[in-house]
């Protein structure tokens, strides 16, 4: 074999190897990240490599601070290294971005109108809208101010803030009646809330406009902070919950969706 053809065939398997290297050492992460911490052996059964193969990785890992060893147990755990690149995540993404194309197939997909909203001032401001094929609405919400009680995407951020920090808004905005189905009473709309809180979802029967029913669930960020809320909204003489319950998963599975975008995982 003629020497730039040796050369060559080095080149190959060393890119080859390096590849393995990097993909062994991203396994070591998700492991990491997934059982909090774990030894030398534990990640070498799982991952089907020789132990000193783990500990070369773990070794230059830790040299950048990706992961760190606990001196106590001798097990390894993800290192401060992680935060600093994770810490340069959220300033890159955009919500509206990240969330787009999921709007858009849950419009399809619900074929009513779906929005973006996030928590500016005391009030839910929408910052996207999609339309699905049977909608029927024509206004655009996209830029307007919502109030947070009359509202499912409102109720969502009321349910997400601590307690005096929801009575202060609450007492700076009111509870202004827009329907005779408006919650205008502190009382009745904070019970409402801790189910809001409990069911991982909120619902608008006609409290913003007679006709109009909307359901609701909370968009979260890497620290798992309500960051925005993607609601469904429509007519109410077709849009119920209580005969629809397959929009509430699908609107679950979409907050869930454009959370992940955002850098949460669930725990």
């Amino acid at each position: 074999m003629a020497r730039n053809d040796l050369d060559a065939q080095k080149n190959a398997n060393g890119q080859a190897g390096g590849v393995q290297s990097v993909d062994r050492a991203l396994q070591i992460l998700e492991i990491l990240s997934r059982d909090g911490h774990a030894g030398v052996s534990d990640i070498a059964e799982e991952m089907g490599v020789h132990k000193s193969t783990v500990f070369r990785l773990l070794e230059s890992l830790a040299g950048s601070e990706m992961v760190q060893q606990n001196s106590g147990r001798g097990k390894y755990q993800l290192g401060f290294g992680i935060l600093r690149l994770a810490a340069s995540i959220p300033a890159r993404l955009s919500l509206v971005r990240e969330a787009r194309p999921i709007l858009e197939d849950l419009a399809h997909q619900s074929k009513e109108t779906v929005n973006l909203a996030v928590l500016r001032s005391g009030y839910a401001v929408n910052v996207d809208q999609a339309l699905g094929p049977s909608s029927l609405a024509t206004h655009d919400w996209v830029g307007g101010l919502t109030p947070l009680h009359a509202t499912s995407s409102g109720k969502v951020f009321l349910a997400a803030l601590p307690a005096d920090e929801r009575r202060k808004i609450l007492d700076e905005v009111g509870l202004s009646a827009r329907t005779p189905r408006t919650i205008t009473s502190r009382e009745a709309l904070e019970k409402q809330l801790l189910d809001v809180a409990h069911n991982g979802y909120a619902e608008s029967r006609e409290e913003l406009e007679i006709g109009l029913n909307a359901l609701a669930v909370p968009v979260y960020n890497h620290v798992a902070a309500v960051v925005g809320s993607v609601s469904i909204s429509g007519p109410a003489f077709r849009f119920d919950t209580d005969k629809v319950p397959e929009l509430i998963t699908s609107l679950r599975e979409a907050g869930l969706r454009i959370s992940e975008k955002m850098g949460y995982t669930q725990r």
